[in-house]
Parts: structure tokens; sequence; C-alpha cells
């Protein structure tokens, strides 16, 4: 028997439409706004760990706790705080939002981008109110 030559009724691979490739395609603010609430998420969760191992040390007696506070006072320390503080309140916003979602509100087209410029404002002046409340408290 004859094989048959099958190779030229199937497609070039070159012929087959490409996707659009990320550095193309612009997501829109909601998909990114989702994307951050998740990684917002992970690292909460990370924070909220560290956070059990501090009280742990705290737990233990000052000893224990120095080098634990002399890391949260420098530099770096007082950065990683800041950025626990702002995915909290980021993923605060963005829960409320999705709480508006479940009544059935914000899905028009033009309330989308709305609640997004919302959603990081209130991100950006509950951030601010921390700020202010520890600048006054200091």
């Amino acid at each position: 028997m004859e094989r048959m030559n099958t190779e030229s009724s199937r497609p070039s691979v070159r012929e087959r439409p490409l996707s659009p490739h990320l550095q193309v395609y612009r997501l829109p603010v909601t998909a990114l706004l989702s994307i951050t609430h998740r990684i917002t998420g992970v690292l909460l969760s990370i924070g909220l760990i560290g956070l059990v191992l501090v009280l742990m040390l705290v737990v233990q007696g000052p000893s224990a706790y120095a080098p634990v506070h002399a890391f949260l006072s420098g530099i770096v320390g007082r950065i990683l705080l800041w950025a626990w503080i702002t995915a909290l309140l980021f993923h605060l916003s963005h829960g409320i939002r999705h709480l508006a979602w479940d009544t059935g509100h914000g899905f028009s087209r033009d309330s989308l981008l709305y609640y997004a410029v919302g959603e990081l404002v209130a991100t950006l002046v509950l951030v601010l109110a921390v700020a202010v409340a520890t600048l006054a408290r200091s």
C-alpha cells in the first residue's frame, strides 16, 4: 500500500493567526485591578504570617523582640510595613467594590472606569489618613 502524503493538507504553522501579545494588547483597568487584588491578597497572607511570628517574639520578651524592632525601625522595615498597609487598604477598597457588584451595580461600561478610579482614590485617601494618624501620634 502506498502512504498518503498528508503534509500538504496540513496548514502551515505560519498561516495560523497569532494571539495578541501582551505588549500589543492593553488590559482594561478592571483587569489590572483584579490582578492587583489577587497579588495583594497573597502579599497580605504572607504579611499575616510575619505578623504572627512577630507577635510570638513579643510574647517571648524584649530580648527576643529587639532584633525585629530594630529591623522594623529601619528604612527597609518601614517600607515593608507601608507596603503591607497599602496592600491592605487597596484590598479593602477592591472588596467594597465587589460588594457593590454583588448588589448588581457598577457593570455598565461608563461606571466600570468610574468605580475603578474611585477605588484607587479611596485607597490613596485611606493611606494618607493612616499616615496623618501615624505622624500625629509621634
